[in-house]
């Protein structure tokens, strides 16, 4: 056993000011993640300061949207009516992650901030850059078909696990976040880092920064929209190579989109030249095919995983085809 302390923070600011004030400790949420890193060895947190039961699990419609506790479990956000009826693309990222029991546990906050399924990273007796800076990377030459097409460096070519984020991203979500030095807040996409020479910082985040809520904004065209998962198997599954969309049609027309990849990155990947090349074009399948070809351009495969770049744009042209058949 590894002896850690335990705090059940009474609120956010007494949570920020217990973490802040000890560079070994960690807030626990659901606990999905990191438990499991500490009965592996990968993590060793010293105090983890509970924020499970602050009173951040409220779904809020605001004037801008709609406003997401971070302590909100995924299975009661999937369920959300106004998730479902506003931002069915959410709802179905989230229910195509994880489990049912795992759902009913893990955290909006926590999703987001999951770290790889990396097989390396999560086996201590092996070299990891993310794990253990400058230790190397173990993936450069062995088993890759899970990692990054897009945007790795030498040092790491690990990719974000998680479903919603992706979602989240193609939804121009913002992150509220309570530090030491007061609130602010950020673009979702702007949170999560490549990993360039340091990959061991997943985000921007400080050290004591908590993540208090997400906000969704007033989306219209995002009730046509759609989560595309392509895996292994049918369920408990990473994704090889995952597709958010949201498609607002002006006849044949493209008026505006939104897409997000997953499984192909070190974060959940906005597809900007994608977007920008379907915008006021034709909603048609060749066009559906080249916007994908331009986001895969800058695609630097792997020897284990140069499939994903065919699976990427065949899973963007059916998510989008299918989008435009339901808007017709």
């Amino acid at each position: 056993m590894i002896p850690f302390e335990y705090l059940r923070a009474g609120d956010p600011a007494e949570a920020v000011a217990a973490v802040a004030g000890r560079p070994g400790a960690a807030f626990l949420g659901g606990g999905t993640n990191l438990v499991d890193h500490m009965k592996l060895g990968v993590a060793g947190p010293d105090l983890l300061v509970d924020v499970s039961r602050l009173p951040l699990d409220r779904v809020e419609e605001t004037a801008g949207g709609l406003r997401i506790g971070a302590a909100v479990r995924n299975s009661d956000l999937a369920a959300h009516p106004l998730v479902r009826e506003r931002y069915p693309v959410l709802a179905r990222a989230l229910l195509s992650g994880a489990s049912g029991q795992l759902r009913n546990v893990a955290t909006t906050a926590g999703n987001l901030l999951q770290r790889t399924r990396c097989p390396y990273f999560q086996d201590v007796t092996t070299p990891c850059n993310k794990r253990v800076p400058g230790s190397g990377c173990s993936a450069a030459g062995g088993y890759t078909r899970y990692h990054a097409i897009l945007g790795a460096s030498e040092h790491c070519v690990a990719t974000h696990p998680s479903d919603m984020a992706v979602a989240m991203v193609a939804l121009d979500a913002v992150v509220a976040v309570l530090g030491p030095g007061g609130a602010r807040t950020l673009p979702l996409a702007e949170l999560y880092r490549l990993p360039g020479d340091a990959p061991q910082r997943d985000t921007v985040l400080e050290h004591g920064d908590l993540i208090i809520a997400v906000e969704l904004p007033h989306l219209p065209f995002a009730r046509r929209s759609a989560y595309r998962k392509v895996r292994d198997r049918a369920s408990f599954s990473f994704a090889l190579v995952s597709v958010a969309a949201a498609l607002d049609l002006d006849g044949g027309l493209v008026r505006d989109v939104r897409l997000a990849l997953g499984g192909v990155a070190h974060k959940p990947w906005r597809a900007t030249r994608a977007e920008a090349e379907l915008r006021g074009g034709p909603a048609t399948e060749d066009a559906f095919r080249r916007a994908a070809e331009a986001e895969l351009a800058a695609a630097r495969p792997l020897p284990g995983n140069a499939f994903k770049v065919a699976m990427t744009r065949n899973a963007v042209v059916a998510t989008l085809r299918a989008l435009a058949e339901e808007g017709r």
